[in-house]
């Protein structure tokens, strides 16, 4: 695989890992990504909600928590609560109800901060993946396994690489900025 193949992959990989970030932030609707982070202790072991349950969105300000096993419903509520998201879960019967509250102008901004962290945090991972391609690229013309110009052409490359991935994660976080801040 070429270099460039593989500089691409690295930032397609983490422009996928930016898109689930992405889901995690809360928006005014109830979203079923919020949870993804949130880790359940059951059967003696730490587990995701998505591993012991189904979750819906029955309604908008709503998530509904179907447990596979209806006894791990009150871990589940206990792990929503300790997962410290804001959100107040409740244990009904069988079932564990998520209700998501409107979001206030100043948590609108905050969790826009978050997300303006995350957009930064991407970016410097693809700069990174930038630089060690590029290290690779010089250290092959530094061996005499390429010419001089098949380097240029190459760096050049990996740099539009870089910025249509980087334009790539500034469009994606102006639609959920847009979200976010939808009232």
């Amino acid at each position: 695989m070429s270099i460039v193949n593989q500089t691409k992959a690295k930032m397609q990989a983490t422009v996928e890992h930016f898109k689930q970030e992405m889901k995690s932030l809360r928006t005014n609707r109830a979203n079923p990504g919020i949870l993804d982070g949130v880790i359940v202790e059951a059967y003696g072991a730490s587990m995701r909600i998505k591993e012991l349950a189904t979750v819906t969105t029955p309604e908008a300000r709503q998530i509904l928590i179907s447990p596979f096993d209806p006894k791990t419903a009150g871990m589940i509520a206990k792990g929503i609560e300790k997962a410290n998201l804001g959100l107040q879960a409740i244990h009904d019967g069988n079932v564990v109800r998520v209700m998501v509250p409107p979001m206030d102008e100043a948590m609108r901004k905050e969790i826009v901060k978050q997300g303006k962290k995350k957009v930064e945090d991407a970016k410097v991972a693809i700069r990174e993946i930038r630089r060690k391609n590029n290290d690779l690229i010089r250290k092959q013309k530094a061996d005499g396994e390429i010419p001089e110009d098949v380097m240029k052409k190459t760096e050049k490359t990996i740099q539009e690489l870089t910025d249509d991935f980087c334009k790539e994660i500034d469009t994606l976080f102006a639609v959920k900025e847009k979200e976010v801040l939808t009232v």
